[in-house]
């Protein structure tokens, strides 16, 4: 099919390689990615912080770019579950009943990057190798609002040469929650901490997730503790090749 990725702006800002990854992995797949230039930021940092009135633009803004597109893939869960918990509340607001009649039709076809391989594609195994001890956090957003359950461990599982070991507490915070961690940096540093330890305590490699988000708070820790410990977004591991190496 034809797969409209949207990157985000997290990604697109500072983790560039997940959104190639994306591309690589669907295309491997024989899917066809489109990437509409004018796409912009979900509104999940507006609408969280309280700026709700700068936030309600983005929503038509999505659907222009977005409504023709036969599926949409996202590569963080936060932002897919930004979509499906507020857009329908947001059009609303705004009181555009077309707006709404367009937001109902194209959120069934919105998913979250790991979710679009295992319930729409019905995958587990994408012909990913990567021979690395690996230990997988459950983020909030992919766990809770969009019920993404087993599926990526599955698709882990099924990687050619991964060594997948069960972090304790996998359903725990890591403590980041975007202006969370500014707003409340003691209750997110502590919080962190216990985070941090239960990766060490796997001796992975690498810690991996469905959110950069997660995964930026998870490797400050990591590198300010020297442990030597990296993080990788799902998106890479099961973009790696057998033919190059990784």
């Amino acid at each position: 099919m034809r797969v409209a990725l949207f990157i985000t702006c997290y990604n697109d800002t500072l983790f560039p390689e997940t959104g190639k990854a994306v591309v690589t992995v669907l295309e491997r797949l024989g899917h066809a990615v489109e990437f509409p230039s004018g796409q912009t930021c979900c509104g999940q940092m507006h609408w969280n912080t309280g700026y709700q009135s700068e936030a309600l633009p983005l929503v038509g803004r999505f659907i222009a770019q977005f409504c023709h597109a036969e599926a949409v893939v996202v590569p963080s869960s936060s932002c897919v579950a930004m979509m499906r918990d507020h857009y329908p509340k947001m059009a609303e607001e705004i009181g555009d009943r077309k707006l709404m009649a367009e937001v109902a039709e194209l959120l069934p076809r919105v998913f979250e990057f790991s979710e679009f391989l295992t319930k729409r594609l019905g995958l587990e195994d994408v012909g990913a190798y990567y021979p690395h001890r690996v230990t997988y956090h459950a983020s909030c957003h992919g766990l809770r609002n969009l019920g993404l359950g087993d599926g990526p461990q599955r698709l882990l599982r099924a990687v050619k040469g991964i060594d997948l070991v069960q972090i304790d507490h996998m359903e725990q915070c890591c403590g980041f929650g975007g202006t969370f961690a500014v707003k409340n940096a003691d209750v997110s540093s502590a919080m962190l901490a216990e985070k941090t330890t239960a990766v060490l305590n796997t001796a992975a490699e690498a810690c991996t997730a469905c959110d950069n988000s997660c995964l930026m708070h998870i490797q400050g820790a990591l590198h300010r503790q020297r442990t030597g410990v990296r993080t990788v977004h799902l998106a890479e591991i099961l973009a790696g090749a057998e033919e190059a190496g990784r």
